[in-house]
């Protein structure tokens, strides 16, 4: 399973490829793409937008993992993130990919195993992680990374919970159909 971490942004949006390879992952692909700043903003979304769908074209991932912006501060940044992300989650709709969002926090859970964990902290996971020499740079980039390294850890059990639910929902129907 390939899977694309993007973490969104305006100015920088991060992404990162990530297979499972045996036990193990590999980083396959990692990057940063950047708009310019003194360009409009529909320019600058525009700009995201082809990005995102020629990586998505080139890359062929299975599943794109998205950070999901759970709460912001600086209300112009939010917006900016917000753009970026709704840009990231439709182009990979259009692309046809499954699609999956985690908050910073489930990311730095999966990660380190504690939610409020430090930026350094998480590099140095995802570099150990995914095979990476040393922690990836700049912090998009690992975010990016974190992000689908979260996907590929918590996959299997969130697969296991959805079957036993059909399992039970599966089991309700027949014993409501046979009390008819």
């Amino acid at each position: 399973m390939f899977v694309l971490g993007i973490d969104p942004g305006l100015s920088r949006c991060g992404y990162g490829l990530v297979a499972r390879k045996g036990q193990g992952f590999t980083a396959l692909a990692a990057g940063v793409i950047t708009t310019d700043p003194h360009a409009s903003l529909p320019d600058r979304l525009g700009s995201l937008q082809r990005e995102i769908s020629s990586l998505l074209e080139e890359l062929n991932p299975d599943v794109v993992a998205v950070e999901r912006v759970f709460f912001q501060t600086n209300v112009k940044t939010a917006m900016g993130v917000g753009q970026a992300s709704g840009i990231a989650l439709a182009s990979a709709s259009i692309a046809g990919c499954e699609v999956a969002e985690y908050t910073s926090n489930e990311v730095k859970e999966a990660m380190v195993g504690y939610g409020a964990a430090t930026k350094n902290q998480v590099q140095a996971m995802v570099a150990k992680l995914s095979g990476l020499a040393g922690p990836p740079s700049p912090p998009d980039v690992a975010d990016a990374l974190g992000l689908a390294l979260c996907h590929l850890t918590r996959e299997p059990l969130r697969r296991a919970v959805l079957a036993v639910q059909d399992h039970r929902a599966l089991a309700r129907s027949d014993r409501s159909g046979r009390s008819s």
